[in-house]
């Protein structure tokens, strides 16, 4: 009889916590130091934060022996992210007097903080939970901040995908009473009994690894569905009722370099459900993982593998079991593209919107450039709808008033906010990586804006200025930018390198295939010039960049799931 495998280290970290308490609080108090312990770096993930430091200073404060410059990053949670005016202004107030002076929209619809010192983590989560706002689940191995189609108002269907994100958001929260009692009023709970606490769905071990929900409401597939762990695709009938929802699971990003064990996979169409049984769907998908997912080796224990592991007909019996009827045949939907739709439009309640492109997502003024945000802090204090969200690191000024419309307008061009974008700069996105992050290996925030004026420059010199091409780049492989489902991806390897991936779809149904390895800015524009320059000469037509691609022969057809490291590297052009 073969031994079974020990448990992943998180997995006794977890159960010894004593519901993601562990030696947080005192950690805190410490004043000798920046850090956290090793183990509570893994804890306060949980709560919604990572230990970070500021790499580019790491070599001059180690010659001065000093300790890294240790921060908190500190993601919000915010289902659907929708946000007030009033929680705009103190994530405003928070950045400011807490943080670096910036807010980053991040590609889970929803703000993060960079360089929040331990000594004021208080009081930041304090003044977030005075405006009704936390960052309990915003990471960590639980069901992370719910995405929901970015406009819930242009037709009642987008409101039902808001509802059903925020509901399930709700249900699948953790309940230890951990969080309030570290960050907020450090009251024990009931006669510091600990013990008593229960999670009614997580248990003590919550999850084996992280797991993503969205929603999505044809044809904008602008939550990128098929590369989350679960989803639901609003089924709307010729009347624009909503008939239920197709339930989809095992999508996934993060891989690792070298490791062709891991890969990231676009998701499955599980089955269809009725409205009524949508979020015991939802329950019923995380409980399968929570019991079925691989607690041994927590680089397969994503929902991804599970699903190839276990075959997703032992998925669609279990889900259904659970939830107490089978699920039903997949409907019929189309998904046309991922990207924002820029500018005014108006939804079926008569409310103006205005979507504003952030390049990167990140919100600052920039010195000769937009001001960004002195011009959205001067925005929140006259609006009165909402801000929200969207999954591409944008912002939707949404549910503007007729009266406010001139006013809103006037402030956009005031500040410089008005998207002069090009149409690759529009549909570009990239992740934090260096300086904060530790896992990033090559930048991307910092670096992208170059490449891709680079690109820009190679798309006017071929006639493609307005050619709508998805562009995505990620300091490591993890994948926090989708750049597998970019029809031109870059994935960092080491400092300036990158492999380069094309093809994904341009809705976001298929993933891409890797075309060069470990190249750098040079390298990469000598390759996409020629490819630009037979785009523009033999596509055929409505034809998009990552169709033509593939077809041509520069890359294979992807596959998905462990066939994602098949037929890769450059391939003969067809003639």
């Amino acid at each position: 009889m073969t031994d079974k495998p020990p448990l992943a280290r998180n997995e006794g970290l977890k159960t010894q916590s004593r519901y993601l308490r562990g030696t947080l609080s005192e950690g805190l108090d410490r004043e000798i130091t920046g850090e956290i312990t090793e183990d509570d770096q893994q804890l306060v993930k949980f709560h919604g934060m990572y230990l970070q430091d500021e790499r580019d200073l790491r070599h001059e404060r180690a010659k001065k022996k000093m300790e890294h410059a240790f921060s908190f990053m500190i993601r919000v949670r915010i289902p659907g992210g929708v946000a007030t005016p009033k929680q705009w202004l103190a994530m405003d107030q928070i950045a400011r007097d807490y943080g670096n002076g910036t807010m980053r929209l991040t590609t889970r619809e929803t703000f993060q903080l960079h360089g929040v010192i331990k000594f004021n983590a208080r009081s930041a989560i304090k003044k977030l939970d005075s405006v009704l706002l936390d960052t309990i689940a915003a990471c960590g191995d639980v069901n992370r901040n719910v995405m929901s189609a970015s406009n819930p108002n242009l037709s009642s269907a987008h409101q039902a995908a808001y509802e059903l994100g925020k509901n399930i958001s709700d249900h699948l929260l953790p309940r230890t009473k951990a969080y309030r009692e570290i960050w907020l009023d450090g009251q024990k709970v009931m006669g510091g009994e600990e013990a008593e606490e229960v999670e009614p769905i997580y248990g003590q071990t919550y999850l084996p690894r992280k797991f993503k929900t969205v929603v999505a409401v044809p044809p904008e597939n602008d939550v990128d569905i098929f590369a989350h762990d679960l989803g639901f695709i609003a089924i709307v009938n010729d009347k624009g009722e909503l008939e239920g929802w197709n339930v989809t699971v095992g999508g996934g990003m993060g891989m690792t370099h070298g490791n062709t064990k891991t890969y990231p996979r676009t998701a499955d169409v599980l089955g269809f459900v009725r409205p009524e049984n949508a979020l015991k769907a939802a329950e019923a998908v995380l409980t399968v993982q929570r019991d079925w997912g691989d607690r041994t080796n927590r680089a397969h224990a994503r929902v991804k593998y599970t699903v190839e592991d276990r075959g997703l007909d032992a998925w669609r019996a279990e889900v259904g079991r659970r939830i107490g009827t089978a699920l039903g045949e997949p409907r019929p939907f189309k998904f046309t593209h991922t990207g924002d739709r820029y500018g005014w439009t108006e939804g079926e309640n008569g409310k103006h919107h205005l979507t504003l492109f952030i390049e990167n997502g990140r919100i600052k003024d920039w010195d000769g450039g937009a001001q960004l945000m002195t011009g959205l802090r001067k925005i929140a204090e006259v609006h009165d709808g909402e801000f929200r969200m969207t999954s591409n690191q944008n912002v939707i000024i949404a549910n503007i008033s007729k009266k406010n419309r001139k006013k809103i307008e006037a402030l956009v061009k005031e500040h410089g906010l008005t998207d002069t974008a090009g149409a690759i700069r529009r549909n570009a996105m990239a992740c934090v990586a260096l300086p904060t992050c530790g896992l990033a290996l090559a930048e991307s925030e910092r670096y992208l804006p170059t490449l891709v004026t680079a690109m820009e420059d190679l798309a006017a010199k071929h006639g493609l200025s307005e050619e709508e091409i998805v562009v995505r780049m990620t300091g490591c492989p993890n994948g926090c930018a989708r750049p597998y489902l970019a029809e031109i991806g870059f994935v960092g390897t080491g400092p300036g390198k990158y492999n380069l991936y094309l093809g994904a779809a341009f809705n976001g149904e298929r993933l891409s295939k890797l075309y060069l390895k470990d190249v750098g800015h040079d390298e990469i524009v000598a390759a996409i010039d020629p490819l630009f320059a037979d785009f523009s000469k033999t596509r055929e037509s409505g034809e998009h960049f990552s169709d033509f691609v593939i077809r041509k022969g520069y890359v294979a057809k992807t596959g998905n799931g462990a066939d994602f490291h098949a037929n890769t590297g450059p391939l003969q052009a067809s003639a």
